[in-house]
């Protein structure tokens, strides 16, 4: 290539693949709270030595995130944005302040 070809007005267009632009799920869920889901249903298995126990936490968790994964997938990032947040800025962490409203 010489200098004229690199310097050229002329935008330059480079394919760019769907699946690049894809959230990573498994069975239709974010790769996390799957995880999360099968990791607490063996943790259940374990405790409790009940192999329907485990399954039922864990279908009933995998259940929750396909809803939540559904509903909003972008929702466990900002969870996990927030809690790195400053108390300051969030609003559901302020105490209420009391007010009375008295007539002139």
């Amino acid at each position: 290539m010489t200098h004229s070809t690199l310097t050229s007005s002329r935008p330059v267009y480079r394919p760019v693949f769907k699946a690049l632009h894809r959230p990573l799920t498994i069975l239709g869920v974010d790769r996390r709270l799957f995880f999360l889901a099968l990791m607490v249903g063996t943790a259940t298995f374990n405790l409790f030595y009940s192999f329907v126990a485990g399954l039922l936490v864990c279908g009933g968790l995998y259940g929750f995130a396909l809803w939540a994964t559904w509903r909003d997938p972008a929702m466990l990032n900002i969870l996990l944005a927030s809690s790195r947040a400053r108390r300051r800025y969030d609003p559901g962490k302020h105490r209420h302040a009391a007010v009375e409203v008295q007539a002139c």
